[in-house]
């Protein structure tokens, strides 16, 4: 990857961030899930675990982000086949966001129970 290449992927991924108030709740959590994996000192294949449901939530809004921004650009005016793509890049990062939270039950919840128990 040359390093432009690099430096635009950055400014997209700030774009998001700075504009998405769904990617910035994202941001949050994903900070507090490392913070909290980090107190339970969770097992190394369990970090792998909840990278992996991170980077596919945070793809996912990239994805829908890029989506609407292209969708706006086309036209502001009411058209199906353009809800139609938005609620699919939507509905997208629900599913991503469901399964983290769900990765995120099983790798976190039997430590943080066992520290709250225990």
């Amino acid at each position: 990857m040359r390093i432009a290449s690099f430096i635009a992927a950055v400014r997209g991924l700030m774009v998001m961030f700075k504009t998405q108030r769904h990617a910035q709740v994202h941001g949050l959590a994903m900070t507090g899930v490392m913070v909290l994996a980090a107190w339970l000192r969770v097992e190394l294949r369990d970090w792998c675990w909840l990278v992996v449901a991170i980077m596919a939530v945070i793809s996912a809004e990239a994805f829908n982000t890029a989506v609407e921004k292209l969708a706006d650009r086309i036209t502001m005016e009411r058209d199906s086949l353009i809800r139609d793509a938005k609620d699919l890049a939507a509905g997208a990062v629900l599913w991503a966001a469901l399964g983290a939270a769900i990765i995120g039950l099983i790798v976190l919840g039997p430590p943080l129970w066992k520290r709250v128990l225990g």
